[in-house]
């Protein structure tokens, strides 16, 4: 019997105030755990938010790198479009210029040859002839003839 009554006392303390402790330290314990969980879920939700935000800035800025990319080509493509067309003008300008120096120098030098080329047409036709040409009437008729005999000569 001191048996069962040293039992039923020992039970009676354990459950009056051993138990109650270890219950409060056991639910203190699952109330940290839990919370421990729930600030683990909700720094996962928080890193999961951040995560599609930075995503979402990444696709962004890719975006806009793109565009900066294409923006620059396009400039790039109408600045050698321009730069083509200045060459173009200027090798156009340099060219007209050419041809009207060219044809300027070709007149010049026909005028001058025509001069020259009818001073020595009147000299050879005197000693051809044997009589001199310095009448100037005279000279100019036989130097135009000469020159449209010649020109006539050369076109056939």
């Amino acid at each position: 019997m001191v048996g069962t009554i040293a039992f039923a006392l020992l039970c009676f303390i354990l459950m009056k105030f051993v138990f109650p402790r270890m219950e409060k330290t056991f639910q203190a314990r699952v109330e940290a755990i839990e919370g421990g969980i729930q600030r683990a879920e909700a720094a996962q939700a928080e890193a999961n938010q951040l995560l599609e935000q930075y995503r979402a800035q990444l696709a962004e800025a890719r975006t806009d790198a793109a565009r900066i990319r294409d923006d620059a080509r396009a400039d790039a493509e109408g600045i050698r479009q321009d730069v083509l067309a200045k060459a173009r003008e200027e090798s156009d300008r340099i060219i007209a210029a050419g041809k009207e120096q060219l044809a300027a120098e070709r007149a010049t030098i026909v005028r001058e040859l025509r001069t020259e080329v009818g001073t020595l047409a009147v000299d050879l036709a005197g000693k051809i002839v044997g009589e001199s040409l310095a009448d100037e009437a005279r000279r100019k008729g036989t130097v135009e003839r000469f020159l449209t005999d010649l020109e006539s000569t050369g076109a056939r």
